[in-house]
């Protein structure tokens, strides 16, 4: 699947809007909501079902996708369709140490590196298989939701082998969601190597932050 690094780094640098406080439907309590700019959440979602290519890459995407049997979501049910993902995601992740965080209409989890890879591997650790399992569940019954699969890595080392570990780890954390049922056609595989960094280099515990996959899910719309 085409690599789509540009498009979301221009993506990631449209500004969010301010936060908003909305009631959660089923907790009942009051929430803060970062809702990002639809812009933002345009590019990105265009780039991974390849509106932002062309035409005929849009065509080719969405044939490909709704011979999977994916369909669109409609505008007006996307954020309970979404709410309610999230609900399942934040439940199954409970004490897995993945953290589970709604931006506007996207959800993203990050899977930080010692949990999921040994030091410069990229063969996904066995302990941390079933996370990906109860993951891969939630994305089986929300298929109209698509996924992108990043990874990042901290600054140590030279930055071409920063960003092909990086490609690597997303890649093979995209095969097991494969393995377990999700549909390759949904995801979009990158590796933005030390590039995004979400806490300082350093220091140690910085580091480690910043050695992570990140799963963004967004929905799928027309």
């Amino acid at each position: 699947m085409k690599r789509i690094a540009g498009c979301l780094a221009l993506a990631g640098a449209v500004a969010l809007q301010p936060a908003c406080s909305t009631i959660n439907p089923y907790t009942g309590e009051k929430q803060t909501s970062k809702a990002t700019s639809g812009a933002a959440i345009g590019a990105v979602a265009g780039a991974l079902i390849g509106i932002a290519t062309s035409d005929n890459a849009k065509e080719r995407k969405e044939r490909a996708l709704a011979g999977a049997g994916i369909g669109a979501i409609s505008g007006g049910g996307v954020g309970y369709y979404m709410d309610v993902q999230e609900a399942k995601l934040r439940q199954k992740m409970e004490g897995a140490g993945v953290s589970v965080t709604r931006d506007g209409d996207n959800i993203i989890l990050n899977m930080p590196g010692n949990l999921t890879f040994d030091t410069d591997s990229s063969t996904v650790k066995s302990s941390f298989r079933p996370v990906l399992d109860a993951v891969s569940e939630v994305l089986k019954e929300y298929k109209s939701t698509m996924v992108q699969v990043a990874g990042h890595t901290d600054s140590t080392g030279g930055d071409r082998y920063n960003l092909l570990l990086s490609q690597q780890r997303a890649q093979a954390v995209a095969n097991v969601l494969s393995g377990y049922g999700v549909e390759a056609v949904r995801m979009d595989v990158v590796g933005f190597g030390e590039t995004q960094p979400i806490a300082s280099n350093s220091t140690a515990s910085g580091r480690e932050q910043n050695r992570r996959v990140e799963l963004t899910l967004l929905p799928y719309t027309k």
